[in-house]
């Protein structure tokens, strides 16, 4: 894996993680969203050793962004999971308080990331942009897509018990100190389930999970990464995570 970090002292105290593969037609334009927004954020690029030459525009943005724009290449496709978590350890080592993560296809509105930062910093301990709260706000997705991840999150809440009505979401805020207690490196999931271990460890734990309410769109540029396995790993990793949480004692950081 690769390092590509400019000079940091221009760094915000906030970080966006980005995971790429084959985002050519997206990632300038996201960059480029993201850096216009009046609160700052950095960014970390994530890519999965994209063919189409995603790294190579990244590489080339950089100069622009001195000490805001970072990437770690990696050697292959080593799953969602593997990337954020990848991201979350570098945040953690470069001490950003906020860690945002968001796709790459503008699905999740640069815009509303401050809101999610902001409700973080006033008192949340994981900030979800959530298509699920006030509603469905989903654009311009096949209804049977739409269908498949509303139920998959009621099936979540269901099964687990958690009062998370996105938890598929994969955009979302998290504090420093929630990244730090969480164990990392026993995630088990790698694709989309990996958003609701997530969400669902941090609930355990006892942090303030709280839900903003965005719209989402689809993407327009580019090609879904969603498949078949992902969809099996989420249905049954939730009966595993929930099956595996009664034998196990979790720390309470409520009231740290």
């Amino acid at each position: 894996m690769t390092d590509i970090s400019p000079n940091n002292s221009g760094r915000s105290d906030s970080l966006v993680i980005i995971p790429t593969y084959n985002e050519k037609e997206n990632v300038a334009a996201i960059i480029a969203a993201v850096f216009d927004l009046p609160t700052p954020f950095d960014i970390l690029i994530i890519d999965d050793n994209s063919p189409d030459g995603t790294a190579a525009i990244v590489k080339g943005l950089m100069g622009q962004y001195p000490g805001r724009l970072n990437m770690l290449e990696r050697k292959g496709k080593l799953g969602l999971g593997t990337a954020y978590i990848t991201g979350f350890k570098w945040a953690i080592e470069h001490g950003y308080e906020y860690i945002c993560e968001m796709d790459a296809d503008f699905s999740h509105a640069p815009t509303d990331l401050p809101k999610l930062r902001q409700a973080c910093a006033d008192g949340a301990d994981v900030a979800i942009g959530s298509r699920y709260l006030t509603g469905v706000n989903v654009v311009n997705w096949p209804m049977g897509r739409v269908l498949m991840s509303y139920y998959a999150s009621v099936y979540v809440r269901t099964v687990t018990g958690m009062p998370v009505h996105d938890s598929t979401a994969g955009f979302v805020c998290y504090r420093r100190r929630v990244l730090e207690a969480l164990p990392l490196d026993k995630i088990r999931f790698k694709g989309y389930a990996f958003q609701i271990e997530m969400k669902f460890l941090a609930h355990k734990y006892g942090f303030k999970v709280v839900e903003v309410p965005i719209v989402f769109v689809n993407r327009v540029l580019g090609t879904s990464k969603m498949s078949s396995g992902i969809f099996s790993e989420g249905l049954f990793g939730v009966m595993r995570l929930k099956w595996s949480s009664l034998f196990t004692k979790y720390p309470d950081y409520s009231q740290r």
